[in-house]
């Protein structure tokens, strides 16, 4: 097996490892690994299947599902816009998302499948208008970030009409896996799954693209369809995430960066390693969120900022020019 393919099935395996060791440690009741597997099987006493099968089970698999997502699509639009510094959101989907999640809470339909349904609207919506307006890739950021701009203003008037209801809007803003329910998970998985393996299709066209737009298109690559398509995907595929967890920032950014380092800059193996890598932040981070306070629980996207805000200063260092 080649060298950066064994490296990307290593990134798989820490990344099921992380997936048991947030089924382990995940809570405030410490539950051994047999005692997880035993659970999964339904081989041990009801309150612990319970525990496993109902509570920890569907938070990891959305934590799973949520970084599969965001490290897949911060890859493929670092790779698309030829910007270390893009993120899954750079498109403007998490205002789209979340202004249409809050527009949900807002109308009194606070179950979780119709926030989810909200935000994926709202995010796909947005992409629709961006791409209605934009065509080549730096037209489609700047795009982008006049259209979040708007949708956040939106989005504080929400808050403010919330009254009441703003604290449950502003935890799922701010990332957050529970209560997490198994349509939610599993819809975050599938998104994970299909969005990396629909965007790891586009790989070779997406490592054309860094020969910029004219060089892409002189080695027969359809830019504009290529353009259109990678958005579509990573776009529809973020929202989903955002509908499931809220927004999580800087596992888009972070993930690729570390999955090249160790697999190269190729991105048919950059991509599904920068998936995998994101998993198990966002995995890890989910166990820290859940046990760095005794008396409460950090909101998902305040721990993988604080995790990632390092990551974020040496990039912006080193793309100073010296």
């Amino acid at each position: 097996m080649e060298g950066r393919a064994k490296r990307i099935v290593v990134t798989a395996v820490i990344a099921g490892l992380a997936l048991l060791a947030h089924l382990v440690l995940a809570g405030s009741l410490w539950i051994s690994p047999g005692g997880v597997v035993s659970a999964l099987l339904g081989n041990a006493p009801d309150s612990l299947v319970t525990i496993v099968q109902q509570i920890r089970l569907p938070r990891a698999l959305a934590a799973l599902g949520v970084g599969l997502v965001l490290g897949s699509a911060g890859a493929a639009f670092q790779a698309l816009f030829r910007n270390p510094l893009a993120d899954p959101y750079v498109v403007g989907v998490s205002s789209g998302a979340a202004f249409g999640g809050t527009l949900a809470i807002l109308l009194g339909l606070g179950t979780s499948l119709a926030v989810m349904s909200g935000s994926v609207a709202g995010g796909i919506a947005t992409i629709a208008l961006v791409l209605s307006v934009a065509r080549t890739g730096s037209r489609i950021v700047v795009a982008g970030v006049v259209i979040a701009s708007a949708l956040s203003g939106l989005l504080t008037v929400n808050l403010v009409a919330a009254g009441q209801d703003s604290n449950q809007v502003l935890r799922w803003l701010l990332g957050s896996t529970t209560p997490m329910d198994y349509a939610r998970c599993l819809t975050a998985v599938a998104a994970g799954v299909l969005g990396t393996f629909f965007l790891w299709l586009r790989s070779r066209d997406l490592n054309a693209l860094k020969l910029g737009e004219t060089g892409a298109e002189r080695v027969g690559v359809a830019v504009p369809r290529t353009t259109r398509a990678v958005v579509v995907i990573a776009g529809t595929t973020v929202s989903l995430a955002v509908g499931a967890a809220g927004i999580v920032g800087f596992v888009g950014l972070a993930a690729p960066h570390i999955a090249r380092g160790l697999v190269g800059h190729d991105e048919r193996h950059a991509l599904p390693a920068s998936a995998c890598v994101g998993a198990t932040i966002l995995l890890l981070a989910d166990i820290v969120a859940q046990r760095a306070l005794p008396f409460g629980e950090l909101p998902l996207g305040a721990v993988t900022a604080i995790l990632g805000a390092p990551m974020l200063f040496a990039l912006l260092r080193a793309s100073v020019p010296r």
